[in-house]
């Protein structure tokens, strides 16, 4: 029953023993001769992501220097939470087998399990009340802080279900999570497997070589075989299989177009918006993806179509790109370069290439260290590549185009599991919507 939810404050609900609610003294006061190749891993607000587990960059330090830190150290299933910098933030920490220690911009909870399920309070973080609780006392001077942080989280209130009720809702939520978390997981399995293929094939030709020295090129059938030569050929690249030839993206594009100026809306007036900062790491989030207003004419000039390839041509992430085998309806933003390609088997080829560690440093090169980084499209496509005989470039985008759909499907599966998760999560963990309505809906999604 609703009635036996009762309100507390997050101070009623730690652990009642020393440091069981703290902020990390470790960061400001340790240089970076402290860290070590591999040891403790340091949780910095940069490793807080959406979604459960820790990720991004993390540093190490000895066991013994985290041992010296005290109440910066984290038991599994503590929470922790940025006081500066990314507030509103949350982590729970993961059952891994491994240790963390929190960064002095963090601030942890331990809860009492006797009364509440730190997965419960973890939920009630992601929520938006709880994301308002944690930013309600943010500065909006310099970089975003918490004044009297420790006081701040303590004085939280929230309604809290029993225990039994708590592990309902969790069980519901964790469902989701893990779905997705599995289809992230299996995405970035997919991704190595093209990367593994294209690398073998047109970097380190693996298939040339076997040939070369007389044996069979191993991992793929006799037909795809006798699409490799058995020799090399000088270039201006060093040896490249023979046949083959180095060409600069520039001239094998049919159409290079910089994007639409206009203003992102949130509401679904029009259009997808696809910006600079859409694009991640070679991923895009289209839920995450604005609106925008866009004209009969300029939604036909800027619309993007299946196989463009779209590059960053300003700002800290200039080069970074992502090749589109399946779009929504969008157009791209002005800060935006689309590369169009006649073949649709030469634009998987080329975007295969723009995400390897040649095209990036060949963008860097360009830059020259420049404090405002830009680069216009001439110089994004002027990056040299080793092009291989169309018969073979068909094959390598045959073979990865059941692997680009298998990553778009996942994606947007995700996506909706993330969706009836964000609808969801506010009524469960305030009581509105009871476990029992809800089981049904999630068994028949999942």
């Amino acid at each position: 029953m609703a009635s036996e939810w009762t309100t507390v404050t997050i101070n009623e609900i730690a652990a009642p023993h020393s440091g069981s609610i703290a902020i990390g003294p470790f960061g400001s006061r340790m240089k970076s001769d402290c860290y070590v190749a591999d040891g403790v891993r340091v949780v910095r607000g940069t490793n807080l992501l959406e979604g459960r587990a820790f990720g991004g960059e993390f540093v190490f330090i000895s066991m013994q220097k985290a041992q010296s830190l005290g109440s910066s150290m984290l038991k599994p299933n503590d929470l922790v939470f940025p006081h500066r910098g990314s507030i509103g933030e949350v982590g729970i920490v993961p059952s891994d087998g491994r240790t963390y220690v929190m960064s002095t911009s963090l601030m942890k909870l331990t809860c009492d399990s006797s009364r509440v399920r730190p997965d419960f309070i973890y939920y009630f973080f992601r929520s938006d009340r709880g994301k308002h609780a944690l930013l309600q006392n943010r500065s909006q001077v310099g970089t975003p802080g918490i004044g009297q942080p420790l006081a701040s989280l303590k004085s939280i209130k929230l309604k809290l279900p029993p225990v039994s009720e708590q592990d309902m809702i969790i069980s519901v939520l964790k469902a989701i999570d893990e779905r997705i978390e599995c289809l992230q997981q299996t995405n970035l399995a997919i991704e190595a497997i093209a990367r593994a293929i294209f690398k073998s094939w047109f970097v380190d030709f693996d298939p040339v070589r076997a040939k070369a020295e007389g044996r069979e090129p191993q991992g793929m059938d006799a037909a795809t075989a006798a699409l490799f030569p058995n020799k090399f050929q000088n270039s201006e690249l060093g040896g490249i299989p023979s046949e083959w030839s180095v060409s600069t993206i520039k001239d094998i594009t049919s159409n290079i177009q910089y994007g639409h100026t206009t203003s992102a809306q949130a509401e679904p007036i029009g259009p997808k918006f696809l910006r600079i900062t859409d694009i991640q790491g070679g991923r895009i989030d289209w839920n995450k993806v604005p609106y925008c207003i866009a004209s009969r004419v300029e939604h036909d000039r800027y619309k993007l179509k299946r196989h463009d390839i779209v590059v960053a041509r300003t700002g800290a992430s200039t080069g970074e790109n992502i090749y589109l085998p399946v779009v929504p309806d969008a157009v791209f933003a002005s800060y935006l370069v689309r590369f169009q390609f006649e073949d649709w088997t030469l634009a998987r080829l080329v975007g295969a290439f723009m995400r390897t560690t040649a095209y990036f440093e060949h963008v860097q090169n360009a830059l020259g260290g420049s404090a405002q980084p830009n680069a216009n499209a001439q110089v994004l496509a002027g990056a040299k590549l080793i092009v291989p005989t169309s018969s073979l470039s068909q094959k390598y985008a045959e073979t990865v185009a059941p692997m680009d759909r298998k990553l778009w499907d996942n994606a947007a599966e995700a996506n909706t599991l993330s969706t009836l998760r964000d609808t969801l999560l506010p009524r469960l963990i305030t009581g509105k919507l009871r476990v029992p309505k809800t089981e049904k809906l999630v068994e028949a999604v999942l």
